[in-house]
């Protein structure tokens, strides 16, 4: 913990937050950027030792078409070194690095980790394009920018895995992100901000693609980025077999007699 919390460290994130401001607002499809050797090495090297194998925790686990993968988000229970990174990326000199990038104000971390933490993805696995949820039930926050930090190394390219960030109109990735050993990937979180790792993995047996994920919020967005709240939004790529992740509640409600719907929205709200 000494090495991420060293005034190194945090000079370095200062100074780097201002320098790729505008880099980062102007990269397409979406305001992004990633950096290398993001972490102190020795951070990094920590967290990559005790990162937990798939056996090793009562991992969440996805598995359907649109997501193969797994997930562990309760950061008490998690080894030192990888509970000190999620920690750190919550620390003021993390937030006002983010303030600093990404020229969102007011940054608010999510101490639950609500679908962050640890993700593992093993041979196989893969995540479609998606835009995630964009609201925070328990804080009453909006959804404003992920971080992720890979920790593969030795990674190849034809391991698979990569990072990919899609256009609006969903014809295209415009930037594929190799999920390498301490690189940094960060991004503003809309409702078009369609992104995942649709490829299966094509690692050895033996290995799977480690990243730690936190997430970050505000009171209130832009108004020409104000939509519905809404879960995790699925999309279909030019060609890939079509997969509706919501068609059962789809067709449930289509059975479902209005008057217990309108019943339901009452109580929900």
């Amino acid at each position: 913990m000494n090495e991420l919390l060293s005034s190194e460290n945090f000079h370095k994130l200062e100074a780097l937050g201002k320098e790729k401001a505008e880099e980062y607002k102007n990269n397409k499809p979406f305001p992004h950027i990633y950096f290398d050797n993001f972490l102190p090495e020795a951070a990094a090297e920590a967290a990559l030792r005790d990162f937990p194998e798939p056996k090793q925790l009562a991992w969440s686990e996805f598995n359907s078409p649109t997501e193969r993968k797994l997930a562990f988000d309760v950061v008490e229970k998690l080894p030192a070194a990888a509970r000190d990174v999620l920690y750190f990326l919550n620390s003021r000199p993390m937030l006002q690095f983010l303030e600093d990038l990404t020229g969102i104000q007011g940054v608010v971390p999510d101490p639950y980790f609500v679908g962050g933490g640890l993700h593992q993805i093993k041979p196989g696995g893969n995540l479609e394009v998606h835009a995630d949820f964009n609201y925070h039930e328990k804080l009453k926050l909006d959804r404003r920018i992920n971080v992720l930090i890979y920790l593969n190394k030795d990674w190849k390219e034809e391991y698979g895995g990569h990072f990919e960030l899609w256009n609006r109109d969903m014809t295209r990735a415009e930037q594929k992100i190799l999920p390498v050993f301490n690189r940094c990937a960060i991004f503003s979180t809309t409702s078009y901000s369609y992104h995942g790792h649709p490829t299966p993995l094509a690692c050895p047996p033996e290995r799977t693609r480690k990243s730690i994920a936190t997430y970050y919020y505000s009171n209130g967005r832009p108004e020409e980025e104000v939509a519905e709240s809404h879960s995790t939004l699925f999309q279909q790529r030019p060609g890939a077999e079509r997969h509706d992740p919501n068609v059962i509640s789809k067709v449930l409600h289509a059975i479902t007699p209005p008057i217990i719907v309108d019943t339901i929205k009452r109580i929900r709200a």
